[in-house]
């Protein structure tokens, strides 16, 4: 059997890995990241690697928050790429910063000055909300450094330039790890730090990668990490931006949101539920890097595509990346089986944690796959067509509507067993896939969203 059919097919799969390849590296790499997190605070105790994971959910609202102005400015970014025009993406890059970082600012102030009362949204043990309030006053600059660093990234990755941010962050990822073990663990005559020395390696990392994304910018012709386009101003680009990057990042904060209230539920159900919880989401972010990867990567060239105008070659491209994506759903089911019991073996949990966690990971082994599906339909193939709004709409429907009143209800109302309220949970990638998988057969997201003459006349003056 032969595993291209033409040329095209060839043609196909070399620029789809080859951008596909740079963004697995550096998701490997985060995941990585996490898993040193949890197996350097392994060591520190139970209570650590829980108030980590609580504290951790306000980084995860803010990452989908940059996901999302990322992926919304990569819809006209990409587009405008394909079609040959570099001024509408310096416009909508500085469109992106401005959003970023004043929502950065408002996360880094209650961080600094209130943590404690944002732990009290996770957790009432006393213990945990002490070790998490350390934690995220160290967050707070990190935050700051981690919303220019992505929406910089996301430009750049829209353009092709996928290998600067896999460098990037290889380097970042690389030092963070390194600089774990040194506060943590106290080596080279550094103070142990405990839970405050990863958010410190967290935030020097950061703010490393960010002076090195300063330098490696100044390199760039077309497009630079320059402040100076959060002044250029274009009102038919803000109002398209407005239109599709908000509900990019609605969809974003919504699931990142109806997640942290999975974390309420469980947080609530005890500290067995929530360290177990804290180490499946680590193995569950290795089953998922390659198809979200495929996702990132399908986004950027199915959105190049509709820009030049090929919406037939768009249709088929969209074809070919969700039979990848069906096929690194199922390999990363295999990995989460595969590495189970090593997992098993390492935990260091109570008796009653570890039960909890062989019954998450078995039902992680399937749940990876309805969420591949759904990433590259949601936040891949429709938003490259420039359609965020479905996925707005569907996931605020299936997370806050189903899955969250259902979390509450069963664990709170009914008193089921926490592995039934768990099970519940993990529907709710399931139930939306009849909708999602309709809109993808309807076509109506496939849409070519870039303008013609958006600087002439008066308009560029605007």
């Amino acid at each position: 059997m032969k595993l291209f059919k033409n040329e095209a097919d060839k043609a196909f799969y070399r620029r789809i890995f080859a951008l596909v390849a740079p963004i697995v590296v550096q998701n490997l790499l985060s995941a990585a990241v996490g898993s040193a997190d949890v197996v350097m605070l392994n060591y520190v105790g139970q209570s650590a690697i829980s108030a980590v994971s609580l504290a951790a959910n306000y980084t995860n609202i803010l990452f989908m928050v940059y996901y999302g102005l990322g992926t919304g400015a990569t819809m006209l970014c990409a587009q405008y790429y394909g079609k040959g025009e570099y001024e509408p993406i310096r416009v909508v890059q500085g469109l992106a910063m401005r959003f970023s970082l004043i929502i950065s600012l408002v996360f880094a102030a209650l961080a600094l000055f209130a943590p404690e009362g944002m732990m009290r949204v996770f957790t009432d043990d006393v213990e945990l909300i002490r070790l998490g309030a350390v934690y995220m006053r160290y967050m707070s600059v990190t935050y700051l450094c981690w919303s220019i660093l992505e929406i910089y990234l996301s430009v750049l990755r829209s353009i092709g330039q996928v290998r600067i941010s896999m460098v990037l962050n290889v380097m970042a990822f690389a030092l963070n790890i390194i600089l774990n073990a040194v506060f943590i663990f106290g080596w080279f005559g550094a103070p142990k730090m405990g839970v405050a020395g990863v958010a410190l390696a967290t935030l020097l990392s950061r703010l490393i990668e960010l002076i090195c994304c300063f330098a490696v910018s100044l390199t760039q012709k077309e497009i630079r990490l320059d402040f100076g386009y959060m002044l250029r101003r274009n009102k038919l680009l803000q109002h398209d931006f407005i239109r599709m990057s908000l509900p990019a990042m609605g969809n974003d904060v919504i699931w990142g949101l109806a997640f942290s209230m999975y974390s309420v539920i469980m947080g609530h159900l005890g500290s067995d539920v929530v360290a177990a919880n804290s180490l499946v989401t680590v193995v569950r972010n290795f089953g998922t890097t390659f198809a979200f990867g495929i996702a990132s990567g399908g986004t950027i060239l199915l959105g190049n595509i509709i820009g030049s105008g090929d919406m037939e070659g768009a249709k088929i491209c969209a074809s070919k990346l969700i039979r990848l994506t069906v096929a690194s759903g199922a390999l990363g089911g295999l990995l989460v089986l595969a590495v189970s019991p090593f997992v098993l073996e390492f935990a260091s949990l109570t008796e009653t944690a570890h039960g909890y966690l062989r019954g998450m990971l078995l039902i992680n082994s399937y749940y990876v796959m309805g969420a591949a599906v759904n990433t590259m339909l949601i936040a891949g193939v429709f938003r490259a067509g420039g359609d965020s709004r479905f996925g707005f709409i569907c996931d605020t429907i299936d997370m806050w509507l189903y899955a969250v009143p259902l979390g509450f209800i069963a664990a709170f109302v009914l008193k089921l067993p926490v592995m039934a309220v768990y099970f519940l949970l993990c529907t709710d990638e399931f139930v939306k896939w009849p909708w999602v998988i309709g809109h993808y057969r309807s076509m109506k997201w496939l849409k070519n969203i870039t303008r013609d003459d958006l600087f002439a006349g008066a308009e560029a003056k605007r």
